[in-house]
C-alpha cells in the first residue's frame, strides 16, 4: 500500500512539474520545463524583431489579434529583457536551412532560425503553444524545440477547375498549409471544367472557357442520384459514356482569376515562405480551352463545349493536336503563366491523354511519320518533350503527372506519382525527382469513413492510411530514394462546391500529411498523433475550421 501511495504521489508531483505540449507536426526534439516557468502573453509583450523579419512578426502579431484581440507592438528597438518574444537569425544552424529553436520561459520567447523560412516555421510552433481558447491571459509553456523537416517538398494541391474559389478563399487555404508548414502549393488552374486564369493574348479562353453550362448531379455519372447523400459503386460497375451527361442540374458554373488577383495570391503565399506551382493542363483535360480555340484539337470543324461531367470519357474528352499551331499557343500561354509565377516549377498536366484521337487523326499520323515516332505513346513523349525545351529554354523546369513517362520520360522533368508508386519508383531509377501523391493514400476528396456525411469520391482514403503511407519506397536503393523530393496530397473538387466541404475534406488528414512530410520517421506514432489532434481540434473550433465530429468520439 505504501509503494502504491508514492508512486500516486510522484504521478500527481510530475502532472505539477511537466506541461503538455501537443504540436503538429512533431518536432524533431522537445524539452519541456515547469509549470512555474510559463511565459505570459499580455497587452504589454513585445516583439523584438528587426524590418528583414517582418513577415514572421507581422504573421504572428496579426495572428494573435484576430484570434486573441490581443494586438502586440513589434519594437526592432527594445532593450526589454522581459516579456518579450524575440526573433532573430543566426548562422550557427547549419543543420537544414530550415531549422529553428524555440526556446520559452518565464521571462521571454526566443525563436532563433538560420533563414527567414525557418523562422516562419518557428513561429507555426509558438502559435499551436498559444492555448487555443479566447482569452487576454496567454500562458506560454517553458520549452525547448530543435526542430528541421525531413522533406525538402511538402505540397497541397487544390483543383479550382471543376469548382471554382474565390481569391479570399484561396488565400484562407495558403494560411492553412502555413499552420502545416507546408512550402508548395500545387493550384490546379484548368482542366475540361474550366480555365481560371487569364491570358490577354487569349481573351476567350476565360470568357468562353471558364464558364460550363452545368454539372452533374450525384456521383458519378449523375444517374438517378439526385437524393442520395451518399453512394459507394462497386468498382466492377460499369458506366458507358451515355450514361455520364444524362443528369446535370443545368447551372452555370464558373469564374477565373486576372492576373492581378493571381498576383495578389502569389504575393500573399510568398510571406508565408510556400511556393505556388501552377498547373496548365495538356495534352488532355482541354475541352475548355478546345471549346474556345476549336483549331487547336484533332477533329477538324468541331464544336467543343466546357465539359459538364467528371472523369476521362474516349468519346467526349479529346486532346490537343501535336501541331506547330498548338504548340505556339501553348508557348504564348506558358509564357504569360511563366512571366506571373516566380516558381522555377510549372506543372504541365500529361496525364490521361486518350490515344484514340490522335489514331483517328490523319494530321496526327502525319506528324508522327515527319518525326519517326512509332506509335501514340511515344507521340505524347515527343508532345512533352517539346514543351519541356520551351520551358526550359525560360529557366524552369517542369512538374508531370506519371503519365509523362509514356514513350520516354523529358530529360530534366520531375514526376508526380499519382497512380500508385510505380511511376515514382522508375522516375527515382532514372535520377529524375519525384513527388509522392498516391491517389488511394493522398486523395483527400476520397471519403475519410465508410459512411460519409456527403457525398465524395467513391474511394477510401482513412486518416490512419494517410498517417502511416511512407513517401520512400522500399524498393529503391539508398541513392535511389535521394529522388524522392517529397510528397503531396490532392484535392479533386468534384464534388467539394463550398468552403466548408474544402476544409471538411483537408482535415485531419492535412495534419497527418505534414508529420509524414516534416517529422523523422522514427518519431510517428499514431495513437500519440490522435491525442495530439485533440488539441488541433480545439485550434479549428477557434479558427472556425469545418471538421468531422466522429473523430472527437474516439
Amino acid at each position: 500500500m505504501r509503494k502504491i501511495i508514492l508512486l500516486f504521489l510522484t504521478i500527481i508531483s510530475f502532472k505539477l512539474i511537466a506541461q503538455e505540449v501537443n504540436i503538429i507536426p512533431q518536432p524533431v526534439s522537445i524539452k519541456t520545463g515547469k509549470n512555474t516557468e510559463k511565459f505570459i502573453i499580455d497587452q504589454n509583450t513585445e516583439i523584438i524583431s528587426n524590418d528583414s523579419l517582418s513577415n514572421s512578426a507581422l504573421f504572428l502579431q496579426n495572428y494573435i489579434q484576430k484570434y486573441y484581440n490581443i494586438k502586440l507592438r513589434i519594437n526592432p528597438n527594445s532593450t526589454n529583457e522581459k516579456n518579450i518574444i524575440k526573433l532573430e537569425i543566426i548562422s550557427r544552424l547549419l543543420k537544414n536551412l530550415n531549422e529553428y529553436e524555440l526556446i520559452s520561459n518565464n521571462n521571454q520567447t526566443i525563436v532563433y532560425a538560420c533563414s527567414e523560412n525557418g523562422l516562419f516555421y518557428g513561429i507555426q510552433t509558438l502559435i499551436q503553444l498559444i492555448p487555443e481558447t479566447k482569452s487576454h491571459l496567454l500562458q506560454i509553456p517553458a520549452v525547448e524545440i530543435t526542430d528541421y523537416p525531413r522533406f525538402d517538398y511538402r505540397g497541397m494541391h487544390l483543383d479550382v477547375s471543376r469548382h471554382f474559389f474565390d481569391v479570399a478563399f484561396v488565400k484562407q487555404y495558403i494560411d492553412y498549409l502555413a499552420l502545416h508548414k507546408m512550402n508548395y502549393f500545387h493550384w490546379h488552374l484548368t482542366d475540361d471544367h474550366g480555365w481560371r486564369i487569364e491570358i490577354k493574348k487569349y481573351p476567350k479562353l476565360t470568357e468562353i472557357g471558364a464558364w460550363r453550362n452545368g454539372s452533374i448531379i450525384g456521383l458519378w455519372p449523375g444517374k438517378g442520384n439526385e437524393n442520395i447523400k451518399y453512394q459507394v459503386l462497386p468498382n466492377e460497375v460499369k458506366i458507358t459514356p451515355k450514361d455520364a451527361v444524362l443528369q446535370t442540374d443545368g447551372i452555370k458554373h464558373g469564374g477565373f482569376y486576372t492576373q492581378e488577383q493571381i498576383k495578389e495570391v502569389i504575393d500573399y503565399a510568398a510571406k508565408r515562405y510556400i511556393t505556388i506551382i501552377p498547373e496548365i493542363e495538356m495534352p488532355a483535360h482541354s475541352m475548355a480551352l478546345l471549346a474556345a480555340y476549336p483549331e487547336l484539337g484533332t477533329e477538324p470543324n468541331k464544336k467543343y463545349e466546357v465539359a459538364q461531367t467528371w472523369g476521362m470519357m474516349n468519346k467526349y474528352n479529346n486532346v490537343l493536336q501535336a501541331s506547330d499551331t498548338t504548340f505556339k499557343f501553348l508557348e504564348n500561354v506558358l509564357t504569360e503563366v511563366m512571366d506571373l509565377f516566380p516558381s522555377p516549377y510549372i506543372h504541365i498536366g500529361g496525364d490521361e491523354a486518350s490515344k484514340i484521337w490522335w489514331k483517328k487523326s490523319a494530321i496526327s499520323q502525319e506528324i508522327m511519320k515527319a518525326n519517326g515516332l512509332k506509335n501514340e505513346s511515344e507521340l505524347q513523349s515527343y508532345f512533352i518533350r517539346r514543351i519541356e525545351k520551351f520551358v526550359n529554354s525560360k529557366g524552369k523546369t517542369i512538374i508531370g503527372w506519371n503519365e509523362i513517362l509514356q514513350g520516354g520520360l523529358a530529360p530534366n522533368a520531375v514526376v508526380m506519382s499519382w497512380q500508385g508508386e510505380k511511376g515514382g519508383i522508375e522516375a527515382a531509377k532514372q535520377q529524375h525527382k519525384v513527388i509522392m501523391t498516391p491517389e488511394i493514400k493522398m486523395y483527400f476528396n476520397h471519403a475519410q469513413f465508410v459512411k460519409e456525411d456527403s457525398l465524395t469520391a467513391n474511394k477510401f482514403s482513412p486518416l490512419i492510411d494517410v498517417y502511416n503511407y511512407e513517401p520512400v519506397p522500399t524498393e529503391l536503393t539508398a541513392e535511389q530514394a535521394q529522388y524522392i523530393w517529397g510528397g503531396q496530397g490532392s484535392l479533386w473538387s468534384e464534388y467539394i462546391t463550398n468552403p466548408a466541404k474544402v476544409q471538411y475534406q483537408l482535415f485531419p488528414r492535412l495534419d497527418a500529411l505534414s508529420e509524414i512530410l516534416w517529422s523523422p520517421k522514427e518519431k510517428r506514432n499514431y495513437p500519440d498523433f490522435k491525442k495530439r489532434l485533440k488539441t488541433q481540434f480545439k485550434r479549428y473550433d477557434l479558427m472556425g475550421i469545418t471538421y468531422s465530429k466522429r473523430y472527437l468520439e474516439n
